[in-house]
């Protein structure tokens, strides 16, 4: 039988966008802004980790807070619609003002404003929007096919942003004066984008009406219709730490986010140990590139095999082959084996990029299933949580092992320790992430769960 379609091609693409705000964001912090606070701030690697993992522990407060608080909104545009339109604003004012330390302020009062700022974008505007973002995918259909689409498609401008970021930032803020001066110009710029693209996006779709998101296909509805009390911060609590699914998803996230914060301190390694700066462009096209043309097959693909599980598990394996070749061509010094078994890595790692928004809605399915409870807000929290906590915990790792390696800011050779520390970084830890995940995949079988949960509910009605 086939499922009913909600979507126009426009809606999905419309939808798709939307990731082109949260990475002109996320981009530009995750592998830029380490750089910038130490080579153009002045600041210490070491104190700036601490910073951020300070933040994170706002960001995990927040997480649940604005995902239990976009289950609980009725509005005209929907639940999630409202909070990812206005969330941005104030994303885009944050991200000018992290990079628009004043010069003449102290040490001090450097880190204050940089602590101030980040923690404003992450635990709150950037929260806010990220998670409705994600959660429109439970909310604007019900079909899988095109929940895979649309994962495909909104992971296809997060890289495709990402591309562009990393290859025409460093010169982008040469073009603009340099240094203070080219960093605050480039934000602005970025900023402006971003507020673009984020409202075509939230104007591109409509969310679907309560009944028809609360058929659970058992001949029922479930309890949360528009009259019905939404469960409390406790019973989602409940609900959420009882999926395991949610768990494996939540983790995955968090180390995909590692790997993508030690990733992201490339910039470090191919200045002092490649020597050209300017490589940073390469291997963005390397990661992005196939990155963008797995997404391109991933629904076809996942459509064939019938389930996302065995794509993504296969397509893991492949990455972590493609890591380990990365490992071994950098202590060859093989730019171009680099740059070939990153591509291979990345082949590998689309399917999970395409699939994943796709899956937390099943993870979501697999509570409502169970209990007829629907928390989608507080599930697609986890997109947030885990890049955040991934991302800082990432980061923050960064700068203490560069600081502890006795990293000297613009030093025209570093320290023996440091260029040993940056090998590790760049090649090992990226290698034992996707190791783990792949394990994780593996048991990442909610689709059996579902199925086998609606055929049991067909069951006792029939009874």
């Amino acid at each position: 039988m086939n499922e009913k379609k909600y979507l126009k091609w426009y809606n999905k693409v419309g939808y798709g966008s939307g990731d082109i705000a949260g990475n002109v964001v996320y981009a530009l912090l995750s592998a830029f802004v380490m750089i910038y606070l130490t080579d153009t701030a002045g600041l210490n690697a070491g104190v700036i980790g601490t910073l951020m993992m300070l933040a994170r522990i706002f960001d995990g407060v927040s997480d649940i807070f604005f995902g239990a608080i976009i289950d609980k909104t009725r509005t005209r545009m929907g639940r999630a619609r409202p909070w990812m339109l206005w969330a941005f604003f104030g994303c885009a004012a944050m991200i000018v003002a992290i990079f628009a330390i004043p010069a003449s302020l102290g040490d001090n009062a450097k880190y204050a404003w940089f602590f101030i700022t980040y923690t404003l974008l992450n635990a709150g505007f950037y929260t806010a929007n990220n998670i409705a973002y994600s959660t429109l995918t439970a909310l604007i259909t019900k079909n899988s096919a095109e929940r895979v689409q649309m994962g495909s498609i909104r992971f296809i401008f997060a890289f495709g942003t990402s591309l562009l970021i990393q290859t025409v930032t460093v010169k982008g803020v040469e073009f603009l004066g340099g240094g203070a001066q080219g960093w605050r110009a480039i934000a602005i710029i970025y900023a402006l984008i971003g507020l673009a693209a984020n409202t075509l996006s939230v104007m591109s779709v409509r969310e679907l009406p309560a009944s028809e998101l609360e058929d659970r296909s058992d001949g029922e509805e479930g309890e949360e219709g528009e009259g019905a009390d939404k469960p409390t911060a406790r019973e989602s609590a409940r609900l959420l730490l009882g999926n395991r699914y949610y768990l494996i998803i939540l983790i995955v996230f968090i180390l995909t986010q590692v790997f993508t914060a030690t990733l992201n301190m490339g910039i470090y390694f191919m200045t002092y140990i490649l020597r050209n700066a300017n490589l940073l462009g390469a291997f963005a096209w390397a990661i992005n590139i196939p990155l963008i043309a797995g997404l391109v097959f991933t629904p076809a693909i996942v459509s064939r095999f019938g389930q996302m599980r065995g794509v993504t598990v296969t397509g893991y394996a492949i990455a972590v082959v493609g890591r380990l070749g990365v490992v071994l061509a950098g202590y060859l010094g093989s730019v171009p084996l680099m740059l070939a078994f990153t591509a291979l890595a990345s082949i590998g790692m689309s399917p999970l990029q395409g699939t994943l928004n796709a899956l937390i809605a099943e993870a979501s399915e697999y509570t409502y299933l169970r209990s007829g409870r629907r928390i989608d807000g507080i599930m697609f929290s986890c997109t947030s949580l885990g890049v955040k906590v991934g991302g800082g915990v990432g980061t923050a790792m960064a700068g203490w092992l560069l600081a502890a390696s006795g990293y000297v800011a613009k030093a025209a050779v570093q320290p023996a320790s440091t260029i040993s520390m940056l090998y590790f970084m760049y090649l090992w830890i990226p290698a034992i992430a996707n190791a783990i995940i792949l394990i994780l995949l593996w048991r990442l079988d909610v689709e059996g769960a579902n199925a086998r949960l609606r055929a049991e509910l067909a069951s006792d009605a029939e009874a």
